[in-house]
């Protein structure tokens, strides 16, 4: 079933435009250029946007439970405060690496990923950190770590290693994860899985690189909806607005040689089903 027709909520030409993340508290997007080294902000009652430029590739950006913003980036992982103050939560340089997506977990904690440039076979991971600044490794045998997310109910964590062309799932309790099993497979030829997003029926909404369009998949793991779009290069969705029933994803244009208008806009589908507050990072 087709769902409706998307708009451009912000025409842009973000590079890799990534991790659309509504801000409850501000009511605002949050998205960013991860090569662009960029976080953009945009007000869909107002139409105001906002563009603050990072020292280094950003992979994921988050609110914080008592303001500023987590930001998941080249060198580790950080913490803004509403005034403009920086400082490193966890510090991990490692050559050749950078920071991609990111979730917070329904106990606040930050699950960041992490990927090489050159995207080799086991060189990412996927770290739980808390607000203290303890982080802990949870998958260290990843190529290009991607969308992360929880079932409504907490006790399933979804995952994309994007290679793989698979969103996995575990079971999750207290922080912990097991039993890693396949949920949906993405066919050849339909692109790479990407970022997700979970809704309020547990449905798991996937973004595909090079498929040029989002896909929702029900809880048992199988499709029942394609929003399709018009670049291929299609990273990450995520409910937003007042209600939640916004789809905002995000585009890239890293890599097209003739790309559509639209490659790198932050695109919006009205309506489109009804998504789950995200909970802040407690940090």
């Amino acid at each position: 079933m087709s769902a409706p027709a998307y708009e451009v909520a912000v025409r842009a030409e973000a590079t890799l435009g990534e991790g659309p993340t509504w801000d409850a508290a501000t009511g605002r997007l949050l998205w960013l250029d991860i090569l662009g080294s960029r976080v953009h902000t945009y007000d869909p009652a107002t139409g105001r946007r906002t563009v603050c430029t990072t020292e280094q590739h950003v992979g994921a950006v988050k609110p914080r439970a008592g303001g500023g913003l987590v930001l998941n980036l080249r060198d580790g992982v950080g913490l803004l405060d509403a005034d403009g103050t920086f400082r490193w939560l966890h510090h991990e340089p490692v050559p050749g690496r950078r920071a991609n997506d990111a979730a917070v977990a329904p106990d606040g904690a930050l699950w960041a990923g992490t990927m090489r440039y050159d995207e080799a076979p086991g060189g990412g991971t996927l770290s739980r950190l808390t607000g203290d600044g303890t982080a802990e490794v949870v998958l260290d045998d990843v190529a290009v770590s991607n969308g992360t997310g929880w079932s409504p109910d907490g006790r399933l964590m979804y995952y994309i290693d994007s290679p793989t062309r698979r969103v996995d799932v575990f079971s999750y309790a207290d922080g912990r994860v097991d039993d890693r099993r396949p949920f949906a497979r993405i066919e050849e030829g339909a692109g790479f899985p990407d970022g997700l997003t979970v809704d309020a029926d547990g449905c798991v909404w996937v973004a595909l690189w090079d498929g040029g369009a989002v896909r929702r998949y029900t809880p048992d793991g199988r499709l029942d909806r394609v929003i399709t779009l018009p670049t291929p290069r299609v990273t990450a969705c995520a409910f937003g607005g007042p209600d939640l029933t916004d789809l905002y994803v995000t585009t890239a244009r890293v890599g097209l040689t003739a790309p559509h208008p639209t490659a790198g806009s932050l695109l919006v589908v009205p309506g489109a089903g009804q998504g789950l507050p995200q909970p802040a990072f407690q940090g």
